[in-house]
Formats: structure tokens, sequence, C-alpha cells
């Protein structure tokens, strides 16, 4: 498929629930063959956002604009979009392979024609020696797999996952996230992915896009977004970060990029609240002037050599150029997801 008949694009897109602002006025153009995050808080418009791509939600204002075309009033079944839902919505009285074949049908496909496609989704998603099955007969991670081939047998422009990882145990979310981006890398189509999980954000996307109260906070590549946030609650809610008040304003550091100190040899003294043991990291936090609470990220065999307890005077060091200046933070809403 062209890059032109791929590219999505929304054009102050907004969503109203009555008086409430779910989505206000957002603009952008998603990236043709990427893997795309949007992550947030809950009620923070993502889900909304997701929701009104697919057509499951109506537009209140502005366009969303798929290889050119306004798709914003068009039915969900012509967008050239599927999704794939929270709950994978399977048929508990269905095979595998009739959920999986079930549009098709709905489409009028005759019957072995539509098993054949439905088989080849399967292989793709691993899952054919199960396909007699029923839904209750599957592991959660096989429910995923085959509400994925059945979302991806329109042969879908983009694909749209709402918290799909969101019903399985820690170990298995892993696996999947791991499944996810190489499916996605092997159809070479758009996966737009809605999460607030920022590990399974970092892990699975190209771009990130950073949503709070309603409005697109930062977007960009993941590892810039991680790298360079741009307002405080990106900082915070991106993880890994410290927000620093200083005179001149506000910053980031990443927690790797603190170091600790003798009391008065820091640029900052603080006092140790907790220290948490993470295997390669031991993470020390402690509460400086104005109860400012920050994290130092230590390699574990640097903090043994001088262990830190809850309770002692310690300096905070780091690098100049470690810290990022912080915008100030939009405007709130009365945001729903």
């Amino acid at each position: 498929m062209s890059k032109a008949v791929n590219e999505l694009e929304l054009v102050c897109v907004t969503k109203r629930y009555g008086a409430t602002i779910a989505v206000d006025s957002i603009d952008h153009r998603f990236q043709s063959g990427a893997y795309t995050c949007l992550l947030g808080p809950s009620g923070c418009g993502k889900t909304s956002t997701l929701r009104m791509i697919a057509g499951h939600e109506t537009v209140s204002d502005g366009a969303i604009i798929l290889g050119g075309k306004d798709i914003s009033a068009m039915p969900p079944a012509k967008r050239g979009t599927a999704m794939m839902f929270q709950n994978y919505a399977l048929f508990p009285h269905l095979s595998v392979i009739d959920n999986v074949a079930f549009s098709l049908k709905m489409n009028g496909v005759e019957r072995s024609a539509r098993r054949a496609a439905a088989g080849e989704m399967l292989e793709l998603v691993d899952l054919s020696a199960l396909s007699d099955r029923t839904p209750d007969q599957l592991s959660g991670g096989q429910q995923q797999r085959a509400a994925l081939a059945r979302a991806l047998i329109t042969r879908p422009q983009i694909l749209l996952l709402d918290e799909p990882l969101s019903a399985l145990d820690p170990f298995l979310r892993v696996r999947m996230r791991t499944e996810l981006k190489k499916l996605q890398r092997e159809l070479a189509i758009s996966f737009i992915h809605v999460t607030h999980g920022q590990d399974e954000a970092l892990a699975l996307a190209d771009e990130i896009v950073v949503m709070n109260n309603a409005v697109i906070e930062q977007a960009g590549p993941a590892r810039d977004v991680f790298n360079a946030p741009k307002t405080e609650f990106v900082a915070r809610f991106i993880g890994g970060h410290n927000v620093l008040a200083l005179p001149d304003g506000h910053f980031a550091v990443r927690s790797d990029a603190i170091g600790l100190t003798t009391a008065d040899a820091g640029k900052l003294e603080a006092t140790v609240t907790a220290v948490e043991y993470q295997g390669a990291y031991v993470a020390v936090t402690a509460s400086a002037v104005n109860d400012q609470s920050l994290t130092a990220l230590l390699a574990d065999q640097l903090f043994f050599q001088h262990p830190y307890n809850p309770g002692d005077r310690v300096g905070l060091i780091w690098e100049q150029n470690d810290l990022h200046k912080l915008a100030p933070q939009s405007h709130p809403h009365e945001g729903e997801d």
C-alpha cells in the first residue's frame, strides 16, 4: 500500500459529551506504517480518540482524514480500519475459525473462501492447531491472538487496539508485546494502540502520543519523548524522571542521571525517605527543600559500595546538560476517557 493510502490525520478533532469536553480540538498526523501508542491516564481522552477513529463515537467537531479522504461520517466497516477491543468480544458459541471468519460471513463471502482466509490469519497468529476450539477452551493469550486474527481478516489499513494487554498477567503481557510488535512489522500497516502503561508504550511504540486533560501534551518518537519531555506532566507520567523546581524554572532530569554524595557536597541537600532494591539498580528516594520528592537510580554495585538508609542526609548531584527545561502545564479540562 502506498504511504498516502495509509496516512491518517486528525484535524481539530473534538469530542463533547454534553457539557464535558473529552477531546479538545486535537491535531495530529500519524506516521504511516508505524506502531503508535496513545498514552495517558484514565480520563485523558485517548480512548475517545481511538473510538472516533474507528467510527464507534461520533466526531463533535473537526475531521478524521485517511488516505486523503474524510472518513468522519463513514460507518466503521467502510473506513479501512479495524478495532480490537479490550475484552476481545469473541462469540462464545462459535469456534475460533468461525469467530475469525465472522465479518467475511456478514459480507456474504462463501464458506470455503472465508474459512480459507480465516485459516491464513490463524497461521499468522500461530493458532492453526486450535481452530476448532471455542473461546472458553483458550488461554487469555490465545483469546487475544484469536481477536487479533479476527480484526486483521478484513485487511485493514490501520489496526486500532484498545488496551489489548490489560487482561493478561504480567509475564504474558511482556510476551504478547513482542508478538504484537513482530506482527505489526510483518504486516507493515499502522497500529494505533491505547494504553496507560508507560513501559508498554516505550517497548512497543515507534511514536508516542501523550494525552492529558483532553489534549495532546507531546508527540514524537518514543526515545525523544522519554529523553526530552516537554512538560512536567509528561516528565512525571512517562516515568524515569524527576522534576526539579529551581530558581529559574522547572526542569526534568532522568533518575539515572542523579547521583548521591555527602550532604555538604551536593547541589541540593535532601533526606533519604525510601530505598528499593530493583535487581540491577537500587532506587533511592529523597525529600529535598519544599517537599520535593526525588529519586536517584543507582547501579546496584555502586549503591552497595556506599549504602544509604532512610533518614540519612545526602547531597544530590547532576550534570547541567542533563537538565531539560519544562514548558508550563496545559489548561485542565473535565475530561473523559
